[in-house]
């Protein structure tokens, strides 16, 4: 079975990096829409696939307190609209086995939290929408173990299936990443490195989780020389003010240096087949977007 598919114009498995990234949480229909535009603009120049994330709701904050989001149904409703609206790929969370058949009405790839990926019912109900299945490696998991995750979902007939790895519980409080792990992981099905989660301090800041962000691209460099097919990144224009996991989020004002480096180090680990002419021409057929005539 091939580990290669698309979703729209993103080739997962392709050698191509490519990016999914957006705010943690839905914070309003005008924030998701403005972040889009802005990381899409990014994207486009530096010709990279994008896939736009953002979550209806966040069922496992840390405080009963904490913004949640505005819910399945408007949630989905409002991503349908993004999607629709800007052609971008859109992936959501989901978090109960009834939520994937509603969520997988405007979005292209549901994502497995990674304290979910064990639960069978739920990987089979998202494999079963026929949408592209994102499933993160639990901080409690071994990367060799979740071939029983790729399981669950290609057994229900859905190929469509990676894996995401955010970090390891490391004692109380931390979290540490194993690069092996990617490798391994990428013998499974093709892998994803999320450089936000793999940050975060989960529960160590009185009662919210804290993070590092600073290591952010640290950490994204190892893992893009290390031969992973995509990169996950929060991304927030104001992570202070950000209603989840601002204290783990890339400010939006350093995506596109982020994303230029790990470009660079794409290219010169794995010499890239992709010239600088072609990657142009994809600019324009992955967004409808020209650089050069925007300016003129």
């Amino acid at each position: 079975m091939s580990k290669t598919f698309d979703i729209g114009p993103v080739h997962v498995g392709s050698g191509q990096l490519f990016l999914i990234a957006g705010p943690c949480v839905i914070e309003s229909e005008a924030h998701v829409r403005k972040m889009a535009d802005a990381i899409q603009r990014i994207t486009s120049d530096l010709g990279v696939p994008y896939i736009f994330k953002s979550s209806y709701d966040k069922a496992n904050r840390t405080s009963v307190k904490s913004f949640r989001g505005p819910g399945l149904k408007e949630g989905t409703a409002i991503l349908r609209r993004l999607g629709e609206a800007t052609g971008l790929p859109v992936l959501t969370d989901v978090h109960e086995p009834g939520h994937c058949a509603i969520a997988a009405e405007g979005v292209d790839v549901l994502q497995i939290p990674a304290f979910l990926c064990r639960q069978t019912d739920l990987l089979v109900a998202a494999a079963e929408t026929g949408r592209a299945v994102n499933v993160k490696k639990g901080q409690f998991v071994a990367p060799w173990d979740m071939d029983h995750a790729v399981e669950k979902v290609t057994s229900s007939g859905n190929p469509r299936v990676f894996l995401t790895e955010r970090g390891t519980t490391f004692g109380y409080n931390n979290l540490v990443v194993d690069m092996r792990s990617l490798a391994i992981m990428r013998g499974l099905a093709p892998v994803v490195f999320d450089g936000t989660h793999s940050v975060q301090i989960p529960s160590g800041a009185n009662g919210v989780s804290g993070g590092q962000p600073e290591f952010i691209p640290l950490l994204a460099r190892a893992a893009v020389a290390a031969g992973v097919d995509g990169v996950f990144l929060e991304v927030h224009d104001n992570p202070a003010e950000a209603k989840s996991d601002g204290a783990n989020a890339l400010n939006l004002k350093d995506l596109r240096g982020v994303l230029e480096t790990l470009l660079e180090i794409q290219a010169a680990v794995f010499p890239d087949p992709i010239t600088k002419d072609r990657r142009d021409r994809m600019r324009h057929v992955l967004y409808g977007y020209n650089r050069e005539e925007e300016e003129e």
